[in-house]
């Protein structure tokens, strides 16, 4: 593609949206956008509005954050107009989204805390719904959407908070195109391309245009196609492959009577396509009710939390049967159940509390219809509800391949539930970034070239003893103690440990336990599992029973265990992690050990969450034989050790733990296999894309990461052949292209360092150096930051530093002062010098304590010398730093003249909110407020001041 200047990209694409169908308008600033909003509201409402009335309209939208403005959006306001009567003002159609009013403009200027224009704005209705930025041919468009998250924070809070309306962000740089919900909470990687129904990406941007912009099919997406996330009050819009799906069991729900399933890889987002089929199929005519049916307890409540997430209170998890049957047969049109309920409503004693139902269209959706969908349960459903309509969804479906012989024979899911209707395998989300690559490593005697210190027997030994020997279960103990801390990027990530049997949960644990009472690690371990399970056999699952188990053929066993003994166990484990979390659990009681298990999912899935204590909360390893190994979500699972035998969709299954995407850092899912999977991995991969897709599922070898590590140095070399040379880089050009190869360099590097076979002498550059690299790119961005807050515009304002990819070591004050405690100690004056050097060197080499340097160098040089006692620091540091904190506050509220006990109200509010004050705020602190001259330059270097406090004294202080 030739290159493309943005004002030549801004022209064709306006001239191209008018083309489709979109009204030309030119809006310049704040007050023509609400000048044309009342217009605009007027004639889609079909009447006027006074001043007086279209200023109550404006306070009312201008209430409340993004996410309940996007409620405010579909929602009517109910005006008293003038002359008394009451009128509702609608915003939006979403019943008829091609009736609303769709525009386009470009180049509005708003001004917040700074000044922000803005490229290419979609109105509906008059308010802004689509911002799309773009950026010249050749400029990543990750710029773009750093841009984006700069508008939220800078300007689109002001003018009524009209742009916080924005439903979905558009970045383009002509050749590449995403769209994105607004959500301030993601990152680059929830942008997505759009496709077509057979997932072939539409990148370029007229294409792009031409396809999901035209106004029939925008309004669509923003009608029915946006999800308002109630858990973490956020918007969420559907990715192309989850659109197609649910458009198409649509179409089948409307035109026939035939089953179908939805075949959509582990981990690309069922749930939200399975909810929002659901959301619209019960409000078709001819659908009597949807019954979301899972099969098993434990997903029951994942399922039921995330489906109450998407919309507060729109499924009530049945407690029991009686409750089931009571939803049925009641106006409730969105059902949540468990199969073996289900299957006890439709048993004798039961079929005659429903029979009316016999003759309803229900749509049945059956989630992960893989696993329980093949005894008698199925035949009894299906001919109880003589109109039933069942959609499947697999991520892994049964072929003829790795089918099961039941009394039926081998069934497959197209047996079962007939065609295909909308398929998206791991490849292609591999493609589109919506899942990761597995790193596979097989650990032991084959893998000649592995610099581990551990050989442990994995060649293909069929011999169950050799696989239960204490002497291999402590090779692979020690193993992962050792390994642990670097596959989990320092504990950042939690891992599973999948075994064969409870027998072999009860050696591992136990030896785990040994090593941790004798100080050998301090890895934080649980397990979960209800009864024996026998590794051979496809029946055995040790998932938690349902509440009634009174048919014959099961999707899941009862609770039995194997001994008494192993009940034990199991209690004093769950004695173990009560010590650890505070809790009260026991697995005397079902729904006690129900709580436990839950606990154990929630620990997992919210360390994702900003507000999760890691110290207090956090969870390492967690044991088990089949349970999480399938339907579990948790974003901060990168792990999965492996001691039992796995195939087919359970290995997939298995290993899609560990791959669901969360920033820059978590470059892929660790699997660490104790036994040779090699044949059953490729098998597996074959089965469900192609023979060729394995090099695109698993990671390259370390050999071949390590030459990609070469050759990102070689380009770093050659722009700064030494790291003395970034202080000579002459132009921003000059620095942004040094930021960008040393950026691809720490990308090698993290995943480099995943590797067990990691070691520094590999490479063409030793630990010191790289260090210096890294200090110099982080000198460049803190000066990107301070000229952003001195409102100075910079080309390498938009690049994105990745700094997560630093972030691999638990470096904060508490564990500085660790380190001062031992220096503290330290006897030879060399020593103590060498000491002093490591601990300035670490302060410089992480980014949250880089502003914390020069005063903990203070604290070095002026107080450790006349401390006595090592274990006297951390009261000594305390005494220091609130002192340096009293002395800063006071030195700015002398310097500006502000008002102490005002601005330190001022900051305490910021710490709270997270939300940069505007600069009114600011001058009520003010002892005389400034002309409107000054203003501006005045605000924007108090408020500059106040950051930088806050960085200094608030962020990273909490041990």
């Amino acid at each position: 593609m030739s290159y493309q200047s943005e004002a030549v990209l801004e022209n064709n694409l306006i001239k191209q949206l008018t083309g489709l169908g979109f009204t030309s308008v030119k809006i310049q600033d704040g007050e023509s956008l609400v000048s044309n909003l009342k217009n605009q509201l007027e004639i889609f409402n079909e009447t006027t509005f006074t001043a007086k009335e279209f200023d109550a309209i404006l306070n009312h939208l201008a209430k409340g954050n993004v996410f309940e403005k996007a409620k405010t959006l579909r929602d009517r306001f109910q005006l008293d107009k003038e002359d008394g009567t009451p009128f509702y003002v609608r915003f939006f159609n979403t019943e008829e989204s091609n009736k609303n009013l769709f525009q386009v403009t470009n180049q509005i200027s708003l001004e917040g805390s700074y000044k922000n224009r803005f490229d290419v704005t979609l109105l509906v209705n008059g308010l802004p719904l689509v911002q799309i930025e773009l950026k010249r041919s050749g400029i990543e468009i990750k710029e773009a959407f750093n841009q984006i998250n700069r508008y939220q924070s800078h300007s689109f809070w002001s003018n009524h908070g009209l742009f916080q309306y924005v439903q979905l962000f558009v970045i383009s740089n002509g050749g590449n195109t995403k769209y994105l919900a607004n959500n301030k909470l993601q990152s680059v990687k929830q942008t997505f391309f759009w496709a077509d129904s057979n997932n072939k990406n539409i990148t370029e941007l007229k294409d792009f245009t031409a396809s999901f912009l035209n106004p029939d099919h925008l309004g669509k997406m923003i009608a029915h196609y946006i999800v308002l996330n109630e858990t973490h009050k956020v918007m969420m819009v559907l990715r192309p492959y989850q659109y197609f799906a649910t458009e198409a069991i649509i179409h089948q729900v409307k035109n026939s009577n035939d089953n179908a399933y939805i075949w959509h890889t582990t981990g690309s987002g069922k749930t939200l396509t399975s909810f929002k089929a659901s959301q619209i199929l019960v409000e078709l005519p001819e659908v009597y009710k949807v019954v979301f049916v899972v099969d098993r307890k434990d997903l029951d409540y994942q399922t039921m939390n995330e489906f109450n997430a998407f919309k507060k209170d729109s499924v009530d998890v049945t407690d029991n049967t009686q409750s089931l049957i009571k939803q049925l047969t009641d106006n409730t049109k969105l059902v949540l159940t468990t199969i073996q309920k289900l299957n006890n409503a439709v048993s004798q004693k039961n079929k005659s509390n429903i029979e009316s139902l016999r003759d309803k269209k229900i749509v049945f959706i059956f989630d992960e219809c893989h696993r329980s969908q093949f005894g008698d349960t199925h035949d009894r459903i299906t001919k109880f509800f003589e109109k039933s309509q069942l959609i499947g969804f697999t991520g892994t479906p049964i072929f003829a391949e790795n089918a099961s012989k039941n009394d039926y024979g081998k069934r497959t899911t197209k047996d079962l539930f007939g065609n295909c209707l909308h398929k998206y395998v791991i490849t292609d989300a591999i493609r589109d970034q919506n899942v990761l690559r597995f790193g596979v490593e097989y650990v032991g005697k084959y893998k000649n070239t592995s610099k581990t210190f551990i050989d442990i027997e994995v060649e293909d030994i069929d011999k169950q003893e050799v696989y239960d020997s204490k002497m291999r279960i402590n090779k692979i103990v020690d193993y992962i103690i050792a390994y642990h801390n670097q596959k989990t990027f320092n504990r950042d990530y939690s891992a599973l440990l999948a075994v064969s049997s409870i027998d072999n949960v009860i050696q591992y644990y136990d030896l785990f336990q040994e090593k941790k009472e004798a100080g050998e690690h301090d890895l934080r371990i649980a397990t979960i599992f209800t009864y024996g399970v026998n590794e051979d056999s496809d029946e055995a699952q040790d998932f938690l029973p349902a509440d009634e188990v009174d048919f014959d053929v099961l999707a899941e066993p009862q609770t039995q265990y194997q001994s008494n003994h192993t009940r034990d166990k199991l209690e004093k484990y769950i004695g173990h992690y009560n010590v650890m979390y505070g809790t009260s659990f026991t697995n005397k009681d079902n729904k006690s050990f129900e709580k436990y298990f839950q606990n154990i999912s929630k620990r997992l899935k919210n360390r994702e969450k900003e507000n999760f204590n890691d110290e207090l909360d956090r969870l390492d390893i967690v044991i088990v034989v089949n349970m999480m190994l399938t339907g579990f979500d948790a974003k901060k699972v990168n792990t999965l050790y492996v001691d039992k035998n796995l195939k087919q969709h359970g290995l997939i299954q298995a290993f899609s733990r560990t791959n669901r995407i969360l920033g820059e850092q978590k470059s892929q899912g660790n699997i660490l296999a104790f036994r040779n999977l090699k044949k059953a991995t490729d098998d597996a991969i074959t089965l469900f894309s192609n023979k060729e897709a394995i090099e695109v599922v698993t990671m390259p070898a370390y050999e071949d990461i390590a030459k990609k590590f070469d050759e990102a140095l070689k380009d770093l070399r050659e722009i700064t052949p030494t790291y003395q040379d970034v202080n000579d880089l002459e132009s921003e050009e000059d620095e942004a292209l040094f930021v960008q190869a040393f950026r691809k360099l720490m990308r090698a590097m993290n995943v480099l360092q995943s590797y067990a076979d990691f070691d520094w002498d590999d490479l063409l550059i030793d630990e010191e150096e790289y260090n210096n690299y890294k200090g110099k790119y982080l000198d460049l961005y803190q000066k990107v930051k301070q000229d952003n807050q001195k409102q100075k515009t910079s080309i390498l304002d938009d690049i994105d530093f990745e700094l997560e990819l630093i972030h691999r070591d638990k470096v904060n004050v508490a564990y500085i002062l660790k380190l001062l405690a031992q220096l503290k100690q330290t006897k030879t004056s060399s020593a103590a010098n060498a000491k002093r050097k490591a601990i300035i060197d670490l302060l410089s080499g992480d980014i949250n304590l880089r502003s914390k340097r020069e005063l903990i160098q203070k604290f070095i040089d002026e107080n450790m010398p006349f401390i006595k006692d090592g274990d006297s620091i951390e009261d000594e540091f305390e005494k220091f730093w609130k002192d340096q904190k009293v002395l800063a506050l006071g030195k700015i509220c002398d310097e500006e003249h502000l008002d102490k006990a005002q601005f330190k109200a001022l900051i305490d509010a910021y710490i709270y909110s997270g939300r940069e004050p505007i600069k009114d705020e600011v001058f009520q602190c003010l002892d005389n407020r400034p002309s409107i001259l000054q203003a501006r330059v005045i605000g924007d270097r108090i408020i500059t001041k106040m950051k930088e406090y806050v960085e200094v004294f608030v962020k990273g202080m909490i041990a």
